[in-house]
């Protein structure tokens, strides 16, 4: 992996409670706060600066703006949630470049796994645990959160373990 090691473990304890709130809170209510996505820029913010060099700091926050503008885009057609473009790009700056094919398998095995997973607490008896969940009673509509939060917090978890 080219994610360092020690910047995900220094980012790792700031940024999992984060995936959680917005894991949970785009199920509950099929949003995700903007509160989520600020204090996951300023995680990046407050130790990118200090974790690494200058010009990898700004090309990582290149990368925020950049598929800031793609989310951007993509709402505009209908394609994505607004939540989940700006959390997306809120995310993009704790990925390195070179692991871009490694997070795309990623979400991909992720998102499958989420969506089967609700689906089918969603025609259980676990469906009472959570009662008043919005993504419950939307037929066509998936919490995409659900899957972005975890993806990007796996990501970090191993980029602890297997990082440069």
């Amino acid at each position: 992996m080219d994610l360092s090691a020690q910047n995900a473990l220094w980012f790792a304890p700031l940024v999992w409670p984060i995936c959680l709130w917005v894991a949970w809170s785009d199920m509950a209510t099929m949003r995700i706060p903007n509160k989520a996505v600020m204090a996951l820029v300023l995680v990046f913010l407050g130790l990118g600066l200090f974790l690494m060099p200058w010009d990898l700091f700004l090309w990582r926050m290149s990368q925020l703006v950049i598929l800031l503008g793609i989310g951007i885009f993509l709402n505009a057609a209908g394609m994505v949630g607004a939540g989940d473009a700006k959390f997306a790009a809120a995310a993009a700056p704790f990925v390195a470049l070179g692991d871009l094919r490694l997070l795309l398998a990623l979400f991909a095995a992720n998102l499958l796994a989420a969506f089967v997973t609700h689906r089918l607490v969603r025609i259980s008896p676990l469906r009472r645990l959570a009662p008043g969940w919005e993504s419950w009673h939307r037929r066509w509509d998936f919490p995409m959160g659900l899957s972005l939060g975890a993806t990007l917090a796996i990501y970090l978890g191993l980029g602890i373990f297997y990082g440069s």
